[in-house]
This record gives structure tokens, C-alpha cells and sequence, in this order.
């Protein structure tokens, strides 16, 4: 069931989210290339193209997008000072990546982003180096850059992040940023997966949680409603 017909780049593919991203563009058959600073995590995947470097090398990042047609960036700040930084990767770093991608006419671009990123005084936000308000920036950034004829963009603002299995529970979705609650990894992973070709999510920024615990068919169905 392959519906996208392209190669997706998946930017920050070793964390625990993009390591789910790859999985669900396996599951759907879609050619993937990872970037990421190292390739140790990535034995479980067979023909899977890798590019290594940093956020932070423009030369390694214009490599990693060359001969692909979207992009998925569950890239994020590990680190409150340095290269894996709050400013060197949600906010300088993702903005990069967004302009790079634009001059190499990458078409779509999905970016798992955060719940709060419009509340400033949010816990995370001061307890992490701005990391709420780095992620607004580069968010902001991708609806210029992107919200352009041609070219298309998603944000998926995640509620705290778990790791349970996909399809396991009901989701709530909303706009404003007016919802809070948590979400498994495996399905924000498949919510970034299906936005590259589900028409309703184009140009859309949207929070996700789950709710009640219930085996799902699909989630296409909450991008359909948005």
C-alpha cells in the first residue's frame, strides 16, 4: 500500500522518534535515506540509505536532501548547552535544514514539533533553554519558507511523548494550542508518515495527544477531520 511515490529524508533518524518514522515508511514501502551524526542504531533496517553529519554542516545537509522529495525532522535538542543545544538544533539547526531543503526543491517538508511552543512560561520552556520558543522559531520559519505555491508543509505539535506500540489508543487532535496530554512515539511517527500524502494536513499545524485506550485500523482518519 504505497501512497507517496518519492523519497522521504528523515532528519534526526536515530532518535526514538524518527527511529519510529523509518519503521512506518517501511511498513508503507516508501524509499527512506536517514540523517544522522552516527549509524550504530540503524542495524534493524535493510536497503536503507544513510547520510551522516551534523545540523550544524550546511555541506553534509545539502548531501543528505539531494535526490529526495520530502522530509520528515523529528530532529531535537538533547543537551542544554552545545552542537545538541536547544538554539544549535530546534531553532538554527531546523531552520537550516528548511532553507536547504527549499533551494534543492524538496516539496514537502513534515516537522514534529511540540505542544506549548506559543507558551513561553511552560515549564520545559524555562527548565530547558528556550526550547519551546526555538521550536515556535523554526516552526514560523517552515510556514514562510513552505507556505508557497509548489511546496507544502505539516507541523505536528506531539503532546509529551511515550513508548508504547502503535495504534493502542483513541487520538485528540486541535488547534491554538489549547490541548496538553501525552502520545506514543510509534503513532506521532505515523501521523508524520501519512501527512505526506493526505491532502487535509497541507500547510496545516495541528496537536496530537491520545485518549482512551483502543486498538486502531488506521489514524488516517484523524488527519481526514482536522
Amino acid at each position: 500500500m504505497k501512497k507517496f511515490n518519492g523519497k522521504v529524508l528523515v532528519v534526526g533518524a536515530t532518535g526514538r522518534t524518527g527511529l519510529w518514522v523509518l519503521r512506518r515508511l517501511q511498513a508503507y514501502d516508501i524509499p527512506a535515506r536517514a540523517f544522522a551524526r552516527k549509524a550504530d542504531k540503524l542495524a534493524e533496517f535493510r536497503d536503507l540509505e544513510v547520510s551522516l553529519g551534523k545540523i550544524q554542516n550546511a555541506s553534509a545537509i545539502r548531501s543528505a536532501v539531494k535526490g529526495c522529495d520530502a522530509i520528515i525532522c523529528a530532529i531535537g535538542a538533547t543537551a542544554l548547552f552545545g552542537e545538541s543545544s536547544p538554539v544549535q538544533v530546534d531553532g538554527d539547526g531546523i531552520i537550516r535544514l528548511v532553507d536547504i531543503a527549499k533551494e534543492n526543491n524538496v516539496k514537502k517538508f513534515i516537522l514534529i514539533s511540540s505542544i506549548a511552543v506559543t507558551k513561553p512560561l511552560h515549564p520545559l520552556n524555562l527548565a530547558f533553554g528556550g526550547v519551546l520558543s526555538q521550536k515556535l522559531r523554526s516552526e514560523n520559519h517552515l510556514r514562510k519558507i513552505y507556505g508557497q505555491d509548489g511546496f507544502a508543509y505539516t507541523i505536528i505539535r506531539p503532546g509529551g511523548l511515550k513508548d508504547g506500540e502503535p495504534f493502542k489508543h483513541q487520538l485528540q487532535t486541535g488547534k491554538g494550542d489549547t490541548i496538553s496530554g501525552v502520545i506514543d512515539r510509534a503513532d506521532v511517527a505515523e501521523l508524520a508518515v501519512l501527512s505526506l500524502w493526505v491532502k487535509r494536513v497541507e500547510n496545516e499545524t495541528f496537536e496530537v495527544i491520545r485518549s482512551a485506550p483502543a486498538e486502531q485500523k488506521s489514524l488516517e482518519l484523524y488527519l481526514e477531520k482536522l
